[in-house]
Order: structure tokens, then C-alpha cells, then sequence
């Protein structure tokens, strides 16, 4: 019962924000911006915009295998790339946007076992995660430039004190001797990934890898926006963008909608407005660059589909950790 509501509450929340995005889109305006392109134009920046995901995704199945090894949950590029595409498929099928880390952890354990394969997808997000973060907080000169609006400023520093408080707190607990930290169950698994989350930044080998792959992951959902922007003749710039995408980015990771939809459109037409852009183009290119992210996640049920491991049945429930 608890988990129907929670799921209803999530399509809600999507919907209520999709009806707020939606409901000011000038559709004659993007019609009119769009006849003075031709057909051909809009589809070879939206097929860019789908290869733009899929270099996203193999580069961040590059930092994965770096960070399993340090995980003992060793994968190689070509199988991590593979697990990466059955994921994106599962984060635009189940009713969460960490849908897919679920079946990537499912994955791995097969060879790995639960602890080391959570430990890896664990790991990896929060380094997904400080990334973004350290991202919009190197941009945040410059963002203030561009949002002149006193509440605009203030979201975009609170959302990345959150993101950065949270990166941060998570690599300090490998810091920390308190011996609680080891024996709770809880603690103890975090204090781990936490270990192995400092093991691998601050590794003169993998350190510089991990980091140049997952900024240029965050990076290149910029250049995704910039090619739908592309497609439909919007005024934006590219600078304008980098500025606007990774802190929209940050809020889209709540998990209080269906795989971000609504959240995404509703943050990226304000943020627009904020920088005194349109907000229909906001809403659009939002919404297009979700239909790029679709397409890719199909392409990966495609791979789940000729996979040997659909063979086995996902689990309901992941087991806990040992």
C-alpha cells in the first residue's frame, strides 16, 4: 500500500508540473520558428542531440569500470557500457529516476555479489554527484551574471549548498574515527563506499580519470540542450546554457517524480525566465531533450531485450547488504 502511494504521489507531482510547464507554451510562435527550417534540419540536430546521450553514457560506463575495481566488483568497458544502456531503458520504465541503478546493482551482483556491486553504483553516483556539483559551483560567478533576479540567485546557491553539503559530508565520514560508524549496519555500509569514494578521487592514477569523465558527462548534457536548441531556432547561447543545465540537472535527481518529467520542464522554464530567455523555449527544449533521453532508453531496452540476462527475472527487492 505504502509503495502505491508513494508512486501515485510521483505521478501526481509529475503531472502537476507538466501542466504548469505546458499550459504557457506559445505553440504558434515554436510552429512559425520551425517553418523556417526544414524537417531535415530539425531531425539531424535531434539525431545529434540522441548520439550526444549515447557518448554520455559510454563515458560514464568508462568511470563506472574505473570505480569497480576499486569496488572489487571489476567490470570491463564494453559490459559496463551494456549494463549502462539496460539502465537508462529502467529509468524511463520504473517509477523512479534511480530505476535503473537498481537493475545495474542486480547486474553486477550476478558475479560480484550484493556488497560489491552496491558498493560500485553507490559510489558512482556520488561521484556523479560531487562532480555536478563542484560543476556549478566553479559556473556560479558567472551564473550570477546571467540571473539577475534576488530569488533566482538564492535557488540556484541553496540547491548547490545542498548538493555540495551532501557531496562533501559523504567523503568526510571516510575521515571520521567515531567507531559507531562501523558498527551500525547503515553506517557502516556508507562509511565503506565513503572509503572507496576517497580511495578513487584522491588516487594520483584514477583520480584525474574519474574526474575528467565526470565532468565532461555533466558537460555533455549541455551540449544535448544546445542541439535542441539548435532544432528549434532558439535564442540561446551555448555559454547560456552551461550556466543553466547542470544546477536544473541537480534538482532533477530528487526523486519526487516519474524520471524527472515535470520537475525537469517546470525548473528549466523558470530557469529560462530567471535568465531573460523564453520560457516556451525553456519548457520545449526540456521536454525534447527528455524525448532524446527516451529514444536512447529504448535503444537500451533494445540491448535488454537481446541480452542473456533477461533470462533471469529482475527481484522485486534488492536484499540487503551483508
Amino acid at each position: 500500500m505504502r509503495g502505491f502511494l508513494v508512486l501515485a504521489a510521483r505521478i501526481l507531482v509529475s503531472a502537476a508540473l507538466l501542466y504548469f510547464a505546458l499550459r504557457g507554451i506559445n505553440f504558434a510562435d515554436i510552429q512559425s520558428r520551425l517553418a523556417q527550417n526544414s524537417r531535415i534540419w530539425f531531425l539531424s540536430w535531434m539525431a545529434l542531440s540522441v548520439v550526444t546521450i549515447l557518448v554520455q553514457v559510454f563515458l560514464g560506463a568508462m568511470r563506472w569500470q574505473e570505480i569497480s575495481v576499486h569496488c572489487q566488483a571489476p567490470l570491463v568497458v564494453p559490459r559496463a557500457f551494456r549494463y549502462n544502456m539496460i539502465g537508462t531503458f529502467f529509468n524511463q520504465t520504473l517509477p523512479s529516476t534511480i530505476g535503473g541503478d537498481a537493475v545495474r546493482l542486480w547486474l553486477v551482483s550476478r558475479t560480484a555479489g550484493w556488497k560489491h556491486a552496491t558498493y560500485s553504483v553507490l559510489v558512482d553516483r556520488a561521484v556523479g554527484l560531487i562532480a555536478l556539483a563542484f560543476l556549478v559551483v566553479c559556473s556560479l560567478p558567472w551564473s550570477y551574471r546571467l540571473i539577475s533576479n534576488e530569488e533566482g540567485r538564492l535557488a540556484l546557491t541553496l540547491v548547490d549548498l545542498a548538493a555540495m553539503s551532501a557531496g562533501l559530508g559523504f567523503l568526510l565520514l571516510g575521515y571520521l574515527p567515531w567507531r559507531w560508524l562501523k558498527t551500525w549496519w547503515l553506517t557502516h555500509h556508507i562509511h565503506a563506499c565513503s572509503l572507496v569514494a576517497k580511495r578513487v578521487l584522491f588516487n594520483y592514477q584514477s583520480g584525474p580519470k574519474i574526474a575528467a569523465l565526470s565532468l565532461s558527462v555533466h558537460i555533455l548534457n549541455v551540449v544535448t540542450a544546445w542541439c535542441v536548441v539548435h532544432s528549434i531556432s532558439a535564442p540561446a547561447t551555448f555559454a547560456q546554457l552551461f550556466m543553466l543545465v547542470p544546477p536544473i540537472a541537480l534538482i532533477t535527481m530528487l526523486p519526487i517524480s516519474i524520471a524527472g518529467w515535470g520537475v525537469r520542464e517546470a525548473t528549466m522554464m523558470i530557469a529560462f525566465g530567471y535568465a531573460g530567455l523564453d520560457q516556451t523555449d525553456g519548457t520545449m527544449v526540456s521536454l525534447l531533450s527528455g524525448a532524446s533521453t527516451f529514444v536512447v532508453g529504448a535503444i537500451g531496452g533494445l540491448v535488454w531485450i537481446l541480452s542473456s540476462e533477461k533470462k533471469e527475472h529482475v527481484p522485486d527487492a534488492i536484499p540487503k547488504v551483508d
